[in-house]
């Protein structure tokens, strides 16, 4: 028994020690800091190519060096537009000019700095000089193209204007160019984020009639970054595309305008009544036109190349130096960025200063910390991706992960990410005090997820579950580089959810803003800082990285019964259509009052075999379950057979990439998740099979799922190859 006790005792000693570390951590953030280094980064606008811009990546770089990093500014040279002329107007059946101005609220001390806030404009929108008809097209979803076609109406020619929601902003004029538009208008509706949400800002933190959201319309589902040097870092000496080569730019000109001024254009339309979901919050009847309201759009842009300043500090590992754990957050923004993305720098600065602090006291992580911050992110996360394709080789080599956060606010902890640590996840969520119940954020989530389950099924799985299932990510922020170009493991994080406002991307988003309606306090930032930085640490300093596979390949089987019923579903439709046709249910219920083309009969969809990645799927278990059986067994201290098995884990999430890339956009390599190509930002999960069926390419369909199962086989293989390693420890 003795001797049982002094093997045990170093075991004990080392968990006592790391929870101590954690705690010790975990108490230095401060609310006070953090709010001070928001009315510092947040004082004027910021934007990328601003004189602000680089003083806070000076600022930042400073900080850094005062808490102890070795620390550096990287910077690339990357084509940014700015307006040089916008105008708006209607043309008939009377004139009337918009203002495309957001204007000072006097209880907003920072809404006034008018010389130096960006114009009210889409980042690579293309010049143009157009006049026509006006269409609404709801919001511009390509399903909002197919109800238009029902109704016999064309946008051929025309001018529209979409809503915000539903899609990211970029596949608006995306989808209205492939009907042939000629323009684009984008405009925030009450019903979505203003009036009808609740009281508009300076009131309350829902948008103005006056309110605009900004935004770049870069085709980042083809490839984010600096669009002249796709697939490879914009340094000053790059070679770089002839501006007419690009394929992220719009084909037509668009435009983002407020509710206050869409409603004159919206309110001169005639033509059918738009559908009920189709209604918003403005006091008008919803037309969709063509008719007698014809518009003027014209845009000139300054297409200029600027410097970008990214942020990047690192502290050595003393076991594992070669073996990175990488943070970022970007600082710069579309205006004054309060709450994006200054509300998660605040809390990446804390973590960086507490890991400065522990450092002093003889503490030093046993794997290199990489905290960056990232510039241009909000024109297509240009300094992100500039960087990783610059650095490409050794990330492959040396990065575990990369952790993520791009603002946050007041409620809820929301995780996406990488399934391999799903399970690692909901134990340092289950560490983590929520400022306001005093739950566990993980506690508190769960309840959360239990009150809004759709079904009485969904609410039994939550309940029975071990782990709180993560989000898949898509894109919309930096992690994008990291994930779906090398097959780093990846996170995003942040809390919210009970801080709804309607200020994204105006000049409002500002720290007037940010203080009086959402995390007013700063104790969901302080807790962002300790659940990041828990999450950091943890990785850091563990021997065996804590991947975890069972919960991947419940993920993947999930995801491919999700595609069987997109199939079965879609086969459903054509036989439910077909069966209406045949009734002549379409032709003898025609509203005179409306003119409606019926559709045509579709053809019975062919069969798909999904064997090759059932039998993947299958595979992927088995290799999960021997490498969870390993994993518990193991007990060596044998640090060279450690790096070993780490190498083969890091390397797991690099084994889903294929290096061809999804069709059509090759820079998009992880075969698990991607952005969708008609959604953005949302995620598409085994994209290459699911797009390929969602848009009736059933010979392409048949390729991938050969294609994306021999990836799975790959992984499983890797997999197999760790355990094999952990078992040579018995």
């Amino acid at each position: 028994m003795k001797n049982i006790i002094l093997l045990l005792f170093p075991l004990f000693l080392f968990a006592q020690t790391k929870q101590s570390t954690e705690e010790q951590f975990r108490s230095i953030p401060s609310a006070k800091n953090l709010r001070d280094y928001m009315e510092h980064l947040s004082a004027r606008p910021h934007h990328l190519g601003s004189a602000y811009d680089k003083e806070n990546a000076e600022w930042l770089l400073g900080k850094f060096q005062e808490w102890g990093w070795d620390a550096h500014i990287e910077n690339f040279y990357v084509l940014f537009p700015t307006p040089k002329e916008r105008l708006v107007e209607l043309t008939s059946p009377k004139k009337f000019a918009l203002k495309l101005q957001e204007p000072i609220q006097p209880s907003d001390p920072t809404s006034k700095q008018l010389k130096e806030q960006l114009p009210t404009y889409n980042a690579y929108s293309i010049d143009g000089d157009v006049t026509a008809p006006l269409v609404y097209v709801n919001y511009g979803t390509p399903a909002d193209y197919e109800q238009l076609d029902r109704l016999g109406i064309s946008v051929k020619g025309c001018i529209v204007i979409a809503r915000y929601g539903a899609s990211w902003r970029g596949i608006k004029p995306k989808v209205a160019a492939e009907h042939g538009a000629v323009g684009c208008i984008i405009y925030s509706d009450p019903k979505d984020d203003g009036y009808v949400e609740g009281d508009v800002f300076p009131k309350g933190p829902m948008r103005n009639s006056d309110g605009v959201q900004r935004g770049s319309v870069m085709d980042m589902p083809i490839h984010p970054g600096d669009p002249l040097t796709p697939g490879i870092g914009a340094t000053k000496n790059a070679k770089r595309l002839a501006m007419d080569k690009v394929d992220v730019f719009t084909k037509i000109p668009v435009l983002p305008i407020s509710y206050g001024d869409a409603q004159p254009l919206l309110s001169e339309l005639n033509g059918p009544i738009a559908p009920d979901a189709w209604r918003g919050g403005l006091p008008i009847t919803y037309h969709i036109g063509p008719g007698d309201a014809k518009v003027h759009l014209k845009l000139v842009f300054n297409w200029n190349t600027v410097t970008l300043y990214d942020v990047i500090a690192t502290m050595t590992g003393s076991d594992f130096p070669d073996e990175w754990i990488v943070r970022g957050n970007h600082h710069d923004a579309w205006v004054n960025g309060a709450e994006d993305p200054i509300a998660g720098l605040v809390s990446e600065l804390e973590e960086a200063r507490a890991f400065g602090e522990l450092k002093k006291q003889g503490w030093k992580p046993k794997r290199t910390l990489v905290y960056c911050a990232w510039d241009g992110e909000e024109q297509g996360l240009l300094g992100s991706t500039e960087w990783v394709e610059t650095h490409a080789e050794e990330l492959k080599q040396k990065a575990v992960i990369y952790l993520n956060t791009d603002g946050n606010g007041r409620g809820y902890l929301h995780v996406s990410g990488s399934h391999s640590l799903e399970s690692f996840m909901n134990s340092v969520a289950k560490d983590i005090s929520d400022p306001e119940t005093h739950l566990t954020v993980w506690k508190r989530l769960r309840a959360k997820r239990i009150l809004d389950a759709a079904s009485p099924k969904d609410r039994d799985e939550i309940r029975n579950r071990s782990d709180l299932k993560i989000g898949a990510l898509g894109s919309g922020s930096d992690y994008t580089a990291f994930v779906d170009y090398l097959g780093i493991a990846s996170f995003n994080m942040g809390y919210g959810g009970e801080d709804d406002g309607g200020i994204y991307h105006s000049i409002y988003d500002d720290f007037y803003w940010f203080t009086h309606f959402s995390d007013t306090d700063f104790v969901y930032g302080r807790a962002l800082a300790q659940t990041a930085g828990t999450t950091v640490l943890r990785l850091a300093d563990t021997e065996l990285l804590p991947f975890s596979f069972t919960n991947l390949s419940e993920t993947v089987k999930k995801y491919i019964e999700e595609i069987q019923t997109l199939v079965k579903n879609k086969q459903d439709e054509v036989k439910e259509l077909n069966a209406k046709i045949d009734d002549g249910i379409y032709t003898a219920t025609i509203d005179p009052k409306v003119k409606f083309i019926p559709p045509a009969k579709k053809e019975i969809l062919p069969y798909i075999n999904f064997a090759p990645l059932l039998n993947a799927s299958d595979k992927l278990a088995q290799s999960a379950d021997g490498y969870a059986k390993a994993r518990t067994s193991f007990q060596s201290t044998d640090k060279q057979l450690v790096k070993s098995v780490n190498q083969k884990l890091i390397q797991t999430e690099r084994s889903l990439i294929d290096e061809n890339g999804l069709p059509n956009r090759p820079w998009f390599k992880h075969q698990l998740y991607a952005p969708g190509f008609y959604t953005g930002y949302g995620v598409k999960t085994i994209p290459a099979v699911r797009e390929a069926i969602e848009q009736d390419q059933w010979k392409l369909a048949e390729e991938k799922i050969v294609s994306v199962a021999k990836v799975i086989e790959n992984t499983a293989a890797v997999i197999d190859a760790a355990a094999a390693e952990l078992e040579k420890s018995k």
